[in-house]
């Protein structure tokens, strides 16, 4: 890569960015994220996340303690895979899922995501709620 391709590479990706709808200004913040965990994720996961949710005694398998992601993967947050399974990943057998897929419910604004490098269009509320659960791993 030369010189001047690497300095136009910013201004590539940000047109990039617009074109597809991410507005990069306006990061969703964790209680975003808290708020719509609240409403969709609470009644499995447990209001701490920890899997201990009302509904979880009633669930095989049971919901995931979401405050130790990080810990599960080497000290690393696994954003892609979080990202995905929420979202709804279309190579995935979600007939053996038990955690319903939310892509289709979230809306069309979309934020830019670094994901393993690269800034990936993402719905806000997928933003959000992400941002949410690095903020509470332990």
């Amino acid at each position: 890569m030369t010189l001047h391709t690497r300095h136009r590479l910013p201004l590539i990706l940000a047109a990039s960015l617009t074109l597809l709808g991410c507005v990069p200004a306006s990061m969703p913040e964790p209680h975003e994220g808290a708020a719509y965990f609240a409403q969709n994720c609470a009644s499995c996961h447990g209001a701490s996340g920890q899997g201990d949710g009302p509904l979880a005694a009633g669930l095989n398998p049971a919901p995931v303690d979401l405050t130790r992601l990080r810990q599960g993967n080497g000290g690393t947050f696994p954003t892609a895979r979080a990202l995905s399974y929420v979202y709804g990943d279309p190579r995935g057998d979600h007939r053996a899922r038990v955690m319903p897929e939310f892509g289709a419910a979230m809306d069309e604004d979309l934020v830019p995501i670094e994901v393993d490098g690269v800034l990936t269009p993402t719905p806000r509320p997928l933003a959000a709620l992400l941002a949410y659960l690095v903020d509470i791993q332990r």
